[in-house]
């Protein structure tokens, strides 16, 4: 019987993962899946190229805090990863435990700096989307530690909820491609903090008009609002 429940409840999030059709709808299913396995944050990044210097610019989605993967990049952590070296060589799953990480990097910046959030175990799963892009997927606690049941299931709930991202990202970057210079103008100007009266005076238009690029450019992003549209055109590199 336990076994037929454990089957039912991992078609039903593989049905779930099908019916995201955002970043933030996937940001939800992490978010709940995370507190289900009994870990407390979740970090889906891209594979970072071996020039890359932070976490931030590679990561995809996460509830990490703000000013953790900040303090990680400006100690420039990134290079000296072993957690990042072990996810360049090798695509399985494994668990993470900062106390390793540690004696493995020869400095204890990266424990202290997670411990401060209670954040010294969890596990990492490699994956890749239909693309060939490479990434992981890692799930983090105080305590957790995944059986080899949690690590199979996870493991592939994971290689869908990456795959689905990949999908949201080629929908975004089409829609990019229909954006009108007004509509991007627009959205750089509400970015840099303009009201649509400001950006009519600046880039000669009614206000009208400057609503109705925001709201053409919000639908066409799959957002709802003018907000929403600056944040996701920020976040996949639309406007600066």
């Amino acid at each position: 019987m336990e076994k037929c429940a454990r089957t039912d409840s991992m078609d039903a999030k593989l049905q779930e993962i099908v019916g995201l059709k955002t970043q933030f709808d996937v940001f939800r299913f992490m978010r709940r899946l995370t507190e289900e396995y009994g870990a407390k944050v979740f970090m889906v990044v891209n594979l970072p190229p071996l020039t890359s210097l932070t976490l931030s610019s590679n990561t995809v989605i996460t509830n990490l805090p703000a000013e953790l993967i900040a303090a990680f990049d400006r100690e420039s952590l990134l290079a000296s990863s072993p957690v990042l070296k072990r996810l360049r060589e090798s695509a399985v799953p494994f668990a993470l435990d900062m106390s390793t990480v540690s004696k493995e990097r020869g400095s204890s910046a990266s424990e202290e700096m997670f411990g401060r959030y209670g954040l010294s175990k969890g596990a990492h799963f490699p994956v890749h989307d239909g693309t060939g892009l490479r990434g992981s997927i890692a799930l983090i606690g105080d305590r957790t530690v995944f059986d080899i049941q949690q690590m199979m299931e996870l493991s592939y709930l994971f290689i869908h909820v990456y795959e689905a991202l990949g999908q949201i990202r080629s929908l975004t970057m089409r829609a990019a491609d229909t954006l009108s210079d007004r509509e991007v103008d627009c959205l750089n100007w509400t970015a840099a903090g303009k009201t649509s009266a400001e950006i009519a005076e600046i880039l000669g238009l009614s206000e009208h008009t400057v609503n109705h690029y925001l709201n053409r450019a919000a639908k066409k992003l799959d957002t709802v609002n003018r907000t929403q549209a600056v944040a996701k055109a920020l976040r996949t590199g639309l406007i600066k």
